[in-house]
C-alpha cells in the first residue's frame, strides 16, 4: 500500500520545448492526485529555484491538466537559464524546493535536466526523491533498445511536411535549398528528416571523424552533389544539414569566412554562424567560378518543431512516462530516469547515464557503422568512389568545365580516403 498522506510531487521542465511535456504534466499529476498525493507545477525552470523565488509553485487540479496531453508547449513554461554561480546557489534551491513542501520531484527535460536531476537526488541525501523524464528533439539521450526520447517523432514529423514543401519548390523554381536544423550533438533529427522527405542529401557531423573539420570539405562536398544533379540532368535539390557540424569546424579556418562567437558557457554560438548561409556563399561562388549559375536559399528549421502539437505516438509515450513516473516514486523509488521499452515502463539508475570520466551525460550519436545509415546513404545524391572513375567522371568533369583530372584532384578528397591512383 503507498503512504496516503498529503505529500507533495513537484515537476519541472527545463531545456528547450519539446512535443509532449505537457503529456507527461497530465498523466502524472492524474496518477499522483488519484494516489492522494498534491502536486505542484515548478514554473519557469531551474533558474528561479536557484534564486529562490516562492511565487512560482503552481497547484495542479485534474481538471488543470485533463485535456492538455494533446498540446504543444508547457503549461509550466520551461527555461535554459541558470546562474554563473549555480554551485554556491544550489543549497537555495534545495532550501526552496523543500520550503514547498516538496518530498518528490519529477524533471522533464534532456541532457542538462538529467544532469541536474542527478545533482539534485545527490545533494538531497533522501529528502527529496527524484526522477526524470527524457525529453529532446534532438534524440541524444542513450535510452535501452534505441528508443527516441519524446519529442524527437514529433518534430520529424512536422520537420518532414516542412521539407516536402520546399522540395516542391525547390523543383518547381528550379533552385537549391540548404536547411540547417537542430541537433547540436547529433544528426538524428536532420537524418531522420532528410531519409522520410527523401531530401537530396543530408549532412551530419558522425559523418566526419576528423576532431577539426575542414569548412571547405563541407563546401566541397555540397557543391559536388550539386554537379552530379546537374549531370543527371536536375537543376533542383534540398539539403539537410545538423547544426552541430559547425562544432567540428577548424575555428582558425572558419574566421576567415565568419566571426566566431560563443555563448556564456563557452560553446560555438550554432545559431550565430549561419550555417546554411555560409555554405550557400561558398558553394555559389566556387560554382560561379566554374561557369555554373545556381540558385541556392538558406533556411532554418527548428524553432517551429519544438512546441507543436504532439502527435499520437508523443502522446501516448509521455502519459506512459507521467504515469510510470508517479509510480516509481510512491513505490520508494529515486535516482533513475523513466523508460519505455518492449512494452514495460521502467527506471534506469542515473549512475548508468552518466559519463563519470567526464562529469557529463552520455550522448547517443549517430551510429554511421549501422544498415540503417547505410540505407540513409544510399538514397542520398552526392559524389560516390565510382563517380571518380570512366565515364562517370568524364561527365561529371565536362558539367563543371575541369579536365576529368583535375577534378579528380579537387573533390575525391571529400570522400575521406584516397579514390584510386
Amino acid at each position: 500500500m503507498y503512504n496516503m498522506g498529503k505529500d507533495t510531487i513537484g515537476i519541472i521542465v527545463g531545456g528547450g520545448p519539446a512535443p509532449g511535456i505537457n503529456g507527461v504534466i497530465s498523466a502524472a499529476t492524474i496518477e499522483a492526485i488519484n494516489s492522494g498525493k498534491k502536486v505542484m507545477g515548478i514554473k519557469g525552470g531551474f533558474k528561479a529555484l536557484f534564486d529562490g523565488h516562492k511565487d512560482i509553485f503552481m497547484p495542479l487540479t485534474i481538471d488543470d491538466v485533463s485535456r492538455i496531453h494533446a498540446t504543444g508547449g508547457s503549461i509550466l513554461r520551461t527555461s535554459r537559464d541558470k546562474p554563473e554561480n549555480a554551485k554556491a546557489k544550489f543549497k537555495t534551491l534545495l532550501s526552496t524546493l523543500k520550503g514547498a513542501g516538496i518530498k518528490y520531484l519529477i524533471t522533464i527535460g534532456g541532457d542538462g535536466t538529467l544532469y541536474m536531476a542527478n545533482w539534485i537526488e545527490r545533494e538531497a541525501r533522501g529528502t527529496v526523491s527524484v526522477v526524470h523524464t527524457p525529453k529532446t528533439i534532438d534524440n541524444d539521450i542513450p535510452l535501452p533498445g534505441g528508443f527516441s526520447t519524446f519529442g524527437f517523432q514529433t518534430a520529424r514529423h512536422v520537420g518532414v511536411y516542412i521539407v516536402n514543401n520546399i522540395m516542391e519548390d525547390a523543383r518547381t523554381m528550379g533552385r537549391w535549398y540548404f536547411i540547417t536544423t537542430m541537433g547540436r550533438h547529433a544528426g538524428h533529427l536532420a537524418l531522420g528528416m532528410a531519409k522520410a522527405a527523401g531530401a537530396t542529401l543530408a549532412l551530419i557531423p558522425e559523418e566526419f571523424p576528423e576532431e577539426k573539420l575542414s569548412f571547405k570539405k563541407v563546401a566541397d562536398t555540397l557543391t559536388g552533389a550539386i554537379i552530379k544533379r546537374i549531370t543527371m540532368g536536375r537543376d533542383y535539390g534540398v539539403v539537410i544539414l545538423a547544426e552541430g557540424i559547425s562544432e567540428k569546424f577548424d575555428l582558425e579556418e572558419l574566421a576567415h569566412y565568419e566571426e566566431v562567437e560563443r555563448n556564456e558557457k563557452g560553446e560555438l554560438r550554432l545559431s550565430e554562424i549561419q550555417l546554411g548561409r555560409l555554405l550557400k556563399s561558398f558553394v555559389i561562388k566556387t560554382l560561379s567560378d566554374m561557369g555554373i549559375e545556381v540558385g541556392i536559399v538558406d533556411k532554418s528549421i527548428g524553432y517551429e518543431l519544438r512546441a507543436a502539437n504532439p502527435i499520437p505516438y508523443d502522446v501516448e509515450y509521455t502519459r506512459n512516462l507521467g504515469y510510470g513516473a508517479v509510480r516509481y516514486l510512491l513505490k520508494g523509488g529515486t535516482g533513475s530516469m523513466i523508460v519505455s521499452y518492449e512494452g514495460n515502463i521502467r527506471p534506469v539508475p542515473f549512475v548508468e547515464m552518466i559519463d563519470y570520466a567526464t562529469g557529463k551525460v552520455k550522448i547517443r550519436t549517430v551510429n554511421t557503422e549501422t544498415e540503417t545509415y547505410e540505407v540513409a546513404r544510399k538514397y542520398m545524391i552526392r559524389l560516390e568512389k565510382e563517380d571518380f572513375e570512366g565515364q562517370r567522371l568524364a561527365h561529371l568533369a565536362k558539367t563543371a568545365n575541369m579536365p576529368p583530372e583535375d577534378f579528380k584532384a579537387r573533390f575525391a578528397y571529400v570522400l575521406g580516403a584516397p579514390v584510386g591512383p
